[in-house]
């Protein structure tokens, strides 16, 4: 599909939404549920349900391996037994590993941090890496966000997103627009903050409702490093300027459970985000809220338990 129409958004929501967890109990149940609500909606085209089941079945491998709940399989190319049944986490998790020597950035600590984000990676879909700045085209300063410097660009190739099962190796999404936040004084941080930046990078990419860090990359005009982040719609504040006077009550809810739900998966995490507001509660396409800035709301030569 060239293009995605609004209601598959809205029929992968009401897939979700339907699901009654007392009666579906198990992951598999929760799956084959939602596929059927899929498969049963007349509103849309067969691409379209082919598209969203695929999508569905990428959630399930997920899942899978983040509850280490469902059969394992033997991998056909390793051997060993995986969860996910569209790639093999341990194939993925090698794959990144053997490319270690292929990259650096400059700095011994942040090189470990990534390669130990990788070593437990969980889905193509969600790879920490190292960004070369070269990568980036079109960088354009945004404005000033606490601590740091913000930016837009375009990633050409774009983060990971699929396992190629006849070429063993992972495949990238294409040109994408991300965001760009500037860190200072990475190299005066100490042993802690790289220990729960790491546990950070690990949130917001185990939970979807936490907004995805793709990696890190280094701004070669300022020697900065910066994070590399999903690009999102708008802020809380700018959607409820726009939009407050046409919001249904069960919208208002959606969006209050979708704050409360990714603060339920940081806290689970053990982590507390420590400067929650409506500027990084911020909105994406698939008419979901989540939660940015997580762990980076402060300078990074000042403890993050301080």
């Amino acid at each position: 599909m060239t293009e995605i129409r609004e209601i598959v958004w809205t029929a992968i929501n009401r897939a979700y939404d339907l699901v009654d967890y007392t009666i579906h109990d198990t992951l598999y149940k929760r799956h084959e549920f939602r596929k059927q609500i899929i498969i049963d909606d007349e509103n849309l085209t067969d691409d379209e349900k082919l598209y969203i089941i695929f999508l569905l079945y990428k959630d399930y491998d997920y899942y899978k391996i983040i509850n280490n709940e469902g059969t394992k399989r033997n991998c056909e190319n390793c051997r060993k037994k995986c969860l996910a049944q569209l790639y093999c986490e341990h194939c993925v998790r090698n794959y990144l590993i053997k490319k270690f020597p292929s990259w650096t950035s400059g700095n011994k600590d942040i090189n470990n941090l990534i390669r130990r984000c990788q070593k437990e990676t969980f889905s193509p879909l969600r790879v920490i890496e190292w960004i070369p700045f070269k990568h980036l085209q079109n960088v354009e300063y945004l404005t000033k966000g606490g601590y740091s410097n913000i930016y837009k660009a375009i990633w050409k190739n774009g983060r990971y997103d699929e396992w190629d099962l006849k070429k063993k190796q992972l495949t990238r999404l294409g040109e994408q627009h991300v965001i760009l936040e500037e860190l200072e004084n990475v190299e005066n941080a100490d042993n802690r903050w790289f220990e729960e930046s790491k546990s950070h990078l690990t949130i917001s990419n185990k939970w979807a409702e936490i907004v995805r860090c793709y990696g890190l990359t280094k701004n070669p005009s300022s020697g900065n490093y910066m994070i590399v982040m999903n690009e999102m719609e708008m802020d809380l504040r700018r959607f409820l300027k726009e939009n407050y006077n046409r919001l249904m009550w069960r919208e208002k809810i959606q969006i209050a459970y979708d704050i409360i739900y990714a603060i339920r998966r940081i806290h689970n995490e053990k982590a507390i985000h420590r400067d929650l507001h409506s500027g990084n509660i911020l909105f994406e396409y698939t008419r979901h809220f989540r939660i940015s800035d997580l762990g980076f709301c402060g300078p990074v030569d000042k403890s993050l338990n301080s």
